[in-house]
């Protein structure tokens, strides 16, 4: 995916877990995070209490959206997609894209995998692996800056 891209719509996801959201009512509103995980991803794992900060911090300012992606048959399992997602606190919205619907739209290819849109709904930094937190939080902030003003 190109950066200014626009967001692809949130359509053909298997469920839901943690509510619904569309496309329409995260642009406009404020900036959003969109990060692809799975079940069998140990940098993902490892990522999350990162993610979920972001989440908690920014609350009132940003949109996160939690995909999962997964990698082989064994994580197709909803009863794991739940469990892991539970015990990883994963409380935001949570695409389970076991048909990898938005995966493709997203052209993405790696779990953890992270997109930053700007209210606008145009994509503003993109990223994938565990590290790089550090970089992400920079980016996000960049984003949620200009947004203010």
């Amino acid at each position: 995916m190109k950066l200014r891209a626009p967001m692809p719509e949130l359509d053909g996801a298997v469920k839901w877990l943690n509510g619904e959201v569309n496309r329409e009512e995260l642009v406009g509103d404020k900036p959003t995070l969109i990060h692809f995980w799975s079940v069998s991803c140990h940098l993902c794992k490892e990522a999350m209490p990162d993610i979920n900060e972001l989440r908690d911090e920014y609350e009132d300012n940003l949109n996160v959206v939690a995909v999962h992606m997964p990698r082989s048959e064994d994580d197709l399992d909803m009863d794991v997609i739940e469990q892991v997602a539970q015990g990883h606190d994963i409380s935001q919205p949570i695409y389970v894209d076991s048909e990898h619907k938005l995966t493709e739209a997203f052209e993405n290819q790696y779990v953890p995998a992270y997109y930053v849109f700007d209210k606008e709904g145009q994509l503003r930094h993109s990223q994938a692996g565990g590290s790089g937190m550090k970089m992400l939080r920079k980016r996000l902030n960049r984003v949620l800056d200009t947004e203010e003003k």
